[in-house]
């Protein structure tokens, strides 16, 4: 089991993701890739050239980093609104060493605000029935799961 990430009391800080982490996020999604994490988390490549494209961004969508003395723990991203959908597909990652601080629950609030903020009254995301940690969060934050895509339960919550 891989050891939890000590708590320094240094600040953590949620910025949009721009060209100035790019080498944290580019390091953040290599660690998620190691762990094994892709399997449940592969909204797209989590490569290097998919964090220089995400922080050279300048669409419509949401693309949140959660950094503690320049690593990044957490990413989150609504995303959607490019296409023309009024509903905002929502993604969070944390890295594992940083899990069990309540990062999550954090970036997911962040995110319900930004879209809130932004005029949806609704967001969805997709989880796999058996990534149970990420279910119970969801159902704990309100979120329904109505039907199953692609093997993956659709959740929604209203804001």
């Amino acid at each position: 089991m891989p050891q939890k990430t000590s708590v320094t009391g240094s600040a953590l800080e949620i910025r949009i993701a721009d060209p100035e982490v790019e080498q944290p996020l580019a390091e953040f999604f290599s660690a998620l890739r190691c762990e094994g994490d892709e399997v449940h988390f592969h909204p797209h490549p989590l490569t290097p050239e998919e964090a220089h494209r995400l922080c050279t961004y300048t669409g419509k969508d949401l693309y949140y980093v959660l950094i503690e003395e320049g690593q990044v723990l957490g990413y989150g991203m609504l995303r959607g609104w490019d296409e023309g959908f009024d509903i905002p597909s929502l993604g969070i990652a944390v890295r594992r060493s940083a899990r069990g601080y309540g990062l999550a629950t954090l970036l997911m609030k962040l995110l319900h605000t930004a879209a809130y903020r932004r005029g949806s009254r609704q967001v969805i995301l997709k989880v796999y029935k058996d990534n149970l940690p990420a279910r119970q969060l969801y159902e704990h934050l309100g979120y329904t799961f109505e039907n199953e895509i692609d093997g993956q339960l659709l959740g929604r919550i209203n804001l």
